[in-house]
């Protein structure tokens, strides 16, 4: 019993489509799009960050987690270019959000912006999650890839609790309204 279990986590959603299902071609733009889009505006909501506190003792930390980020964008501007995805229509809006996100939570003080980490690093864990499982077995670059960075995006949300993040004002309310903007951010992103 245990084998066929472990034979069922690794079947992907591709092999049992339900009518009115994405086609596996739409399923794998999806992901690459919205994955694409994710690692841009954590981009932007690090470089907001750095604007406001990129002479404080946090700054090395935010660098190093924008240089993470940096290297999944880039992986994932090359399997854009590489499967001829659409890139999300909605960059120019993420641009200028997750800037003023990484901004004003970074000028709610340094436990705002390590707090606003956690929530969006949190969410995008989960969503990572999601996607290997779909992915089962039929994509394994690109699952490989996912699982990859989803390690790389909970260490950042660790360092960030590491750094006081639970000590932010009304944390539990802002993470609340971070993590529902990320989780819109993503389905819009799939879809636009």
């Amino acid at each position: 019993m245990p084998s066929e279990n472990k034979s069922a986590e690794n079947k992907s959603m591709f092999e049992h489509p339900l009518p009115g299902d994405p086609s596996r071609a739409e399923q794998l733009e999806q992901i690459i799009r919205v994955n694409q889009a994710g690692e841009y505006g954590a981009k932007r909501i690090y470089e907001g960050q750095l604007a406001i506190l990129g002479n404080s003792g946090d700054a090395a930390v935010l660098k190093d987690m924008l240089a993470q980020e940096e290297q999944h964008l880039a992986r994932f501007n090359a399997l854009v270019a590489e499967h001829k995805v659409r890139p999300t229509a909605l960059e120019p809006l993420w641009h200028v959000a997750g800037f003023a996100l990484g901004a004003a939570t970074a000028l709610m003080g340094r436990e705002a912006a390590m707090a606003c980490t956690v929530a969006v690093e949190d969410v995008i864990g989960e969503h990572y999650a999601e996607q290997a499982q779909m992915l089962g077995d039929s994509e394994p670059a690109l699952k490989a890839t996912i699982e990859d960075f989803r390690r790389d995006e909970l260490h950042h949300r660790d360092v960030s609790l590491q750094h006081g993040a639970e000590q932010a004002p009304a944390y539990p309310v802002l993470t609340g309204a971070i993590k529902a903007g990320t989780r819109l951010a993503i389905w819009l992103s799939k879809r636009i």
